[in-house]
């Protein structure tokens, strides 16, 4: 028999419950000027539980900057409407080996304890005729990591869009992130590091994983 775990029970620990972020149905009824407005007032509140003066010139404004960094930069991924456009093209030079963009610097926020999440991500694909824009590959990731998030869940978001767009199994993602939930409070751990990947065609092939290796190590 299963049990639900409680806040407790779970305590540090990752659980990831789907391939979907899990947002509300309703959770674009506001726009995004009520939703700042009524963030920066909530924020507000929590200053002042926490014993903060307000009426200071260096804190009167931050509820207004954090309500502002939260819906336009750090949490903009949360809406679709900021879902970087895509275009294909024909691959005109017949390319047919795997294509690998390395090193994509991210920063996303840990969904458990809203800190951090530091990392690089690498993606490959290969191209079934159709090739994309290799900014877009920047800006796919991105998109998905300015979201509340789960490591595994940010891979495999990645992963099956890239599919989905490229029309290809052929894709490949890789997470190498820090997580300042671990490093800065808890097991206080500022050397570990954790890594998470998502294999898909020709990729769950032994000889292609060694090759994307290969890439990215070097």
């Amino acid at each position: 028999m299963i049990t639900e775990l409680s806040i407790d029970e779970i305590g540090d620990d990752h659980m990831y419950t789907g391939l979907e972020t899990p947002i509300k149905a309703d959770a674009f009824k506001l726009s995004d000027a009520e939703k700042k407005e009524k963030i920066a007032v909530l924020f507000g509140e929590i200053m002042e539980v926490m014993g903060l003066d307000l009426t200071d010139d260096s804190l009167k404004g931050t509820p207004k900057r954090v309500a502002k960094m939260y819906i336009d930069e750090i949490y903009s991924g949360l809406n679709p409407a900021n879902k970087p456009k895509v275009a294909l093209f024909d691959n005109k030079y017949q390319y047919n080996q795997m294509l690998v963009e390395k090193d994509i610097t991210f920063y996303s926020n840990c969904e458990h304890h809203f800190v951090p999440i530091i990392g690089k991500a690498h993606v490959a694909y290969i191209s079934s005729g159709k090739v994309i824009g290799l900014s877009k590959l920047n800006r796919m990731v991105q998109y998905f990591a300015k979201r509340p998030q789960v490591q595994e869940r940010l891979t495999n978001q990645i992963g099956v869009e890239l599919q989905n767009i490229l029309g290809t199994k052929n894709v490949a993602v890789i997470i190498d992130a820090k997580h300042l939930c671990v490093s800065s409070r808890g097991i206080k751990d500022d050397t570990s590091a954790t890594v998470t990947s998502f294999y898909g065609g020709q990729f769950l092939e032994q000889d292609k994983i060694q090759e994307l290796y290969n890439y990215i190590t070097n």
